[in-house]
């Protein structure tokens, strides 16, 4: 068979059959009278080799390896493959995600694109200072893509730097809110810390609605941080973990300022006394929770507050008693 016959029933052209010809992959059995090259059925065969070895990323030279040493063994050579497409796929998944996130931004022109990809730069740099100039200027600068903020702030371990970034989210709106509900999911610990916490600094409707529905989340972390988020937005549904909290010594002292924010409801205030008395009882839990309850019950206004003082004041706990008895007087006075 002819060149040009050959190179139409393969799909391989004429000019790359002489490329594997001058470098010893395949090479025509005979010639013509005329003197063309003329390829035998096992000349083809073996063409067909050379493609579907070059088809899995075999380099030429790979593939004059495989079919011509005898002791070619392809399981080292395979393994090296798979490591190859891996971090092939993995630099064009991140080109894919940079560009989705440039396009996100809608760019009005190339001067745009090159500050949204130094941006992106600078948010993934080693430096921690250079990172959070790159948060704080996301802001007044050079809007960020959202994607890239979340992304950010998730991974984000230096507390500087992942203040500014959750700032810089809680500035462009809530259109985050679904990337940071994926990350509540996370089976990194730390990454949910650093969802729920970020939600607690975004207003509004949709991200009460998220941290209400995080006080059910299986993580206890991601339970108390969102019922401190929850208390100054006034969400009587926190209540409970809150008074778990203090008696927990989990953030208490955040705790209970959170249930003195929510407090001042008046609605509240004796719910609020009422599940730091239940707590109270005797048995429940040990001294020291008891003592962090009853000075939880200080800036709980109303008669249930109150009136659980009273009688704290001659509890058989010491310290417990001497705690109510101080709040007593400081109400008395105020």
């Amino acid at each position: 068979m002819l060149i040009g016959d050959v190179a139409r029933r393969s799909g391989v052209s004429a000019r790359m059959l002489r490329h594997y010809e001058s470098l010893g992959l395949v090479r025509p059995t005979g010639r013509t009278a005329a003197g063309y090259r003329e390829y035998s059925g096992e000349d083809i065969r073996r063409i067909f080799h050379i493609e579907s070895l070059r088809s899995l990323g075999l380099s030429l030279r790979e593939v004059g390896s495989a079919l011509d040493d005898p002791g070619f063994t392809p399981s080292g050579l395979v393994d090296d493959l798979i490591r190859r497409t891996r971090e092939r796929i993995a630099r064009e998944t991140e080109l894919l995600t940079r560009l989705r996130r440039i396009g996100a931004a809608e760019p009005a022109g190339w001067e745009d694109v090159l500050q949204i990809v130094a941006l992106l730069q600078a948010l993934g740099a080693e430096s921690a200072a250079k990172r959070q100039r790159a948060a704080l200027s996301s802001v007044e600068e050079v809007p960020a893509p959202v994607e890239a903020l979340v992304e950010a702030v998730l991974s984000e371990t230096d507390p500087n730097v992942a203040g500014a970034l959750r700032w810089a989210l809680a500035r462009s709106g809530d259109d985050g809110l679904p990337l940071l509900a994926e990350g509540l999911g996370s089976p990194v610990a730390e990454v949910r810390k650093r969802a729920v916490q970020s939600i607690a600094e975004i207003p509004g409707e949709e991200a009460t609605a998220l941290l209400r529905s995080a006080l059910t989340h299986p993580d206890i972390a991601v339970r108390g941080w969102a019922a401190l988020a929850l208390g100054p937005r006034g969400v009587a549904d926190a209540v409970p973990t809150l008074v778990d909290m203090v008696a927990e010594e989990a953030n208490d002292a955040d705790a209970a300022d959170a249930l003195s924010a929510l407090a001042g409801d008046p609605a509240l205030a004796d719910r609020i006394a009422t599940g730091l008395v239940e707590r109270l009882a005797p048995g429940v839990v040990d001294s020291s929770a008891r003592r962090r309850l009853t000075q939880a019950l200080a800036d709980i206004p109303g008669t249930t507050a109150s009136r659980a003082l009273a009688e704290l004041s001659h509890d058989e706990d010491h310290a417990v008693a001497l705690t109510a008895t101080y709040i007593l007087k400081l109400r008395d006075v105020g």
